[in-house]
């Protein structure tokens, strides 16, 4: 079979987009920011009157701050994800669907958290601040060297590895929390996640109906990818190396076990000898 040209893949794929959008609706659990964020804790900053920040008002561990930061920060790099998902399935267009339900979804974690942090008074929230302007300025993504090989598979791929690496993230992030309030958030967030990783592999399983030689390669390719969340932070490396067991081998197993799963690549045949290679190299990595 011969491959399909980006347009024809895309109105493959919008075949699959209402069913898939449905689906999505059901499953999905809607929730509100402000609900999680213990407000009576909060209080004046001097520029209104009060105190600021000092360390010694700091209530996580060293662990958890930096998994905390690395977490929010990739959150409010939300533009950027939400323009490398348009580069192929505009919001304007039916993939409002998936890219502004997504991007609306998405949205509220960095606001629950950055709003838990603040008022908590759990980290510095300057530091905080200065970190997501020059990391939202930085973006994921956004040089033409970064963006202009990406075909529609390529990003539906990516998605889906991340949002299975933001919940596995999260889970090891839970485990030093050490505060009840910000374990029920994590827990929003992540089945948030979870949720938008099996939509992604629903497409992607759709992208396999209309191309599977192209979805086993852009699925391979993104799993072939070391990016783990945090990587991509400023000045960073102490707080990286606190976290850096969060996405070990056992993860990157998981994940591509789980995207696996998402395609029933087990039972795919008749691919071209490329792909086949690929699907093996899955598989291998499905496996430990």
């Amino acid at each position: 079979m011969n491959a399909l040209t980006e347009d024809d893949l895309i109105i493959a794929l919008e075949k699959a987009l209402p069913e898939i959008a449905e689906d999505h609706q059901a499953a999905a659990t809607p929730w509100n920011p402000h609900d999680w964020v213990p407000w009576d804790d909060g209080r004046n900053f001097a520029f209104l009157g009060g105190d600021d920040f000092d360390p010694s008002q700091a209530t996580l561990s060293d662990e958890a701050r930096a998994g905390l930061l690395a977490l929010l920060l990739t959150k409010d790099n939300l533009p950027s994800y939400h323009r490398v998902l348009a580069k192929h399935f505009p919001a304007f267009s039916d993939w409002r669907q998936l890219v502004g339900v997504w991007t609306a979804e998405d949205n509220r974690h960095a606001i629950v958290l950055r709003d838990y942090l603040v008022v908590r008074r759990a980290i510095d929230p300057v530091d905080a601040e200065e970190r997501r302007r020059i990391h939202v300025t930085q973006g994921y993504r956004q040089t033409p060297e970064q963006v202009e090989p990406l075909s529609p598979l390529d990003v539906l791929a990516l998605m889906a590895v991340h949002e299975n690496q933001c919940v596995h993230f999260i889970a090891n992030l839970k485990a030093v929390a050490n505060d009840e309030v910000l374990e029920e958030i994590l827990t929003k967030i992540a089945a948030d996640d979870q949720q938008q990783a099996v939509t992604f592999g629903a497409f992607l399983n759709a992208g396999l109906v209309a191309d599977q030689d192209a979805t086993v390669l852009a699925i391979d390719r993104a799993l072939a990818i070391d990016e783990p969340i945090g990587h991509d932070v400023d000045d960073f490396d102490a707080e990286r190396a606190l976290i850096a067991h969060y996405e070990d081998a056992g993860t990157k197993t998981a994940i591509a076990a789980a995207l696996a799963e998402a395609v029933k690549l087990e039972s795919v045949a008749g691919l071209s000898d490329e792909a086949e290679a690929a699907r093996q190299r899955i598989l291998e990595r499905a496996r430990g």
